[in-house]
């Protein structure tokens, strides 16, 4: 497993930092040039991440409504699969430090007001 014991990680940062699915913001001197994708990390668990996020974002009714939240947020689609890898990072962490198996939510989540009035 390309993860092992979450002990290693002490927040879902540092494992999404591991994974290379953590924006990186580019210093050069006092100059900062904003934030970009990681080109470092563990390559096959960002893929694996990355993959199960594209698929998850046609297929889970959740995962897709937060994949189009990005989309009308005006993120592209590979920041949107990012934005949900991260999301579903956060989920892996949450069920090692616990020792847990994922429990979907009973309940679709609201639709924001924006959404509505279109």
């Amino acid at each position: 497993m390309a993860i092992g014991d979450a002990s290693a990680f002490e927040t879902p940062g540092h494992l999404a930092a591991y994974a290379g699915i953590a924006p990186v913001t580019r210093r050069s001197g006092t100059s900062i040039h904003g934030e970009f994708p990681a080109r470092a990390g563990n390559k096959r668990l960002k893929n694996a991440l990355f993959y199960s996020a594209w698929v998850a974002s046609n297929h889970d009714p959740i995962s897709k409504a937060y994949y189009d939240r990005k989309r009308a947020e005006g993120k592209r689609h590979n920041a949107a699969v990012i934005s949900l890898a991260r999301r579903r990072c956060n989920v892996i962490f949450a069920m090692l430090r616990d020792g847990t198996y994922y429990q979907p939510p009973t309940t679709a989540p609201t639709p924001e007001p924006a959404a509505l009035a279109a």
